[in-house]
């Protein structure tokens, strides 16, 4: 179970990055909630491929909070031709390719939520979204000021990636900015997660 588990946030007071990597359909997503619920009294999202409505609503009904409370960086809804909620904790960037506006809009959801003096878990779903468009190079950097940025003010980030649809050079540069990187995958019906940051070796599976 999470609560069970060697996660670097554990007594880190914040200000610790992770980065969830498993095949589809390995729980990635829902996990990724459950640890920004833990982690912030407050969340932010960066969607590469979701609607902010869907987003907000998915960490409001784990975090048990309003969805209108929770912070989106929508990068999917321009491109697409959605429909745009008008909300001040929501920003629209022009589309995934894009991670110079991203991180704008991002900032300027920083600045909002720094006013606010409560703790914030940060999610980027998915990584995976913006390794089609861009060089992983592009991404790291991205990714790199990003999480520095968020450790700045004692938050945390965590972030998603499909490790099914990279090959391992291009996981490992992802995973170089985190501290902490779970491993998912499914046996028997069952999802589980492994554990491993810089200092220590891999936990074993365990469900979650």
């Amino acid at each position: 179970m999470l609560e069970d588990a060697p996660l670097s946030f554990d007594g880190g007071g914040g200000g610790r990055s992770l980065l969830i990597a498993g095949p589809p359909m390995t729980g990635k997503y829902d996990l990724m909630l459950r640890l920004l619920a833990d982690v912030g009294e407050r969340g932010v999202l960066i969607t590469t491929g979701d609607p902010a409505e869907k987003v907000r609503a998915d960490y409001a009904e784990i975090a048990d909070c309003a969805p209108e409370s929770v912070g989106v960086v929508d990068c999917v809804s321009k491109q697409r031709g959605g429909d745009l909620v008008e909300d001040e904790l929501v920003r629209y960037a022009s589309s995934p390719k894009n991670v110079t506006d991203i991180g704008m809009k991002f900032t300027d959801l920083y600045e909002v939520f720094r006013e606010t003096d409560q703790t914030v878990g940060v999610g980027v779903h998915s990584l995976s979204e913006l390794l089609m468009y861009l060089d992983p190079q592009d991404v790291y950097q991205f990714v790199r000021v990003l999480t520095r940025q968020v450790e700045s003010e004692g938050w945390s980030t965590i972030a998603v990636i499909n490790s099914t649809m990279h090959d391992e050079q291009t996981l490992h540069t992802m995973y170089e900015p985190f501290d902490t990187v779970i491993n998912t995958r499914e046996e028997d019906g069952a999802r589980e997660m492994r554990v491993r940051n810089r200092q220590t070796a891999a936990t074993a599976w365990t469900t979650f």
